[in-house]
């Protein structure tokens, strides 16, 4: 046998140093699988308890465009009645939104004057950046670069919209939703983002709301798609 030909063997100290290492590249591989399946499994064990009805949590994303919410221009078809600041309106900052959450109220026949006037109220927790009334009118309460207290866990990085509606059902009249689109459409232009970032209150923490799209998955759906039509339209 030739000196090229001849490799001498590994020493006992580096067979056990290549040991070591394959084990640690092994249990690396076991502890990023089990980190992914224990992320998988919070999300669809508290909906399989559900019995399908609860929607899974969507997790907070990072946005990826640092946003001056404070310099926004609000357009002349809302009409700004701010919440005084106490009570249910913090003052706290947003520094950024992820996506726009759709609410409704909750009380059937009411006005956005009437609800806005109900957020004002010093003993109320609760708010949204907007209103949006039986006939289309949308009013704000809380500026763009402030906190609502209308989502949960995702007031932090969302725009918040209640809109009335005249019946128990939850659906909202063609003046309300043609508004919704308008506001939403703006919005997502505004903080480039696309239809995909518009939620429900029921995706965030499972409440039934807004009750009538979550009623009908599909007239979500159909929802989304107007926005993202109005959106290409406004390109």
């Amino acid at each position: 046998m030739s000196q090229e030909e001849w490799e001498p063997r590994p020493s006992r100290l580096e067979l056990r140093r290549r040991r070591r290492r394959n084990r640690l590249i092994i249990l690396s591989s076991m502890g990023i699988t089990l980190l992914f399946l224990v992320a998988v499994l919070s999300l669809v064990i508290p909906w399989l308890i559900s019995g399908g009805t609860e929607a899974p949590r969507l997790p907070m994303l990072p946005t990826t465009k640092s946003q001056d919410l404070s310099s926004i221009e609000i357009p002349e078809w809302i009409d700004q009645e701010l919440l005084d600041l106490g009570g249910s309106r913090s003052g706290q900052t947003l520094e950024h939104v992820n996506d726009i959450a759709v609410h409704y109220v909750g009380n059937p026949g009411t006005s956005a004057e009437g609800n806005r006037n109900y957020f004002n109220d010093p003993a109320t927790e609760v708010n949204a950046h907007f209103l949006i009334g039986l006939d289309g009118e949308i009013i704000q309460c809380v500026p763009l670069d402030e906190k609502s207290a209308a989502t949960n866990e995702r007031n932090r990085d969302t725009i918040s919209i209640e809109v009335c509606h005249p019946d128990e059902t939850g659906q909202f009249t063609d003046a309300s939703y043609q508004s919704l689109v308008k506001l939403c459409a703006w919005l997502c232009e505004t903080l480039d983002l696309d239809e995909t970032h518009l939620i429900r209150h029921y995706d965030v923490t499972g409440k039934e709301c807004p009750l009538y799209f979550v009623n009908h998955p599909d007239a979500w759906d159909a929802f989304r798609s107007d926005v993202g039509a109005a959106l290409q339209q406004a390109k």
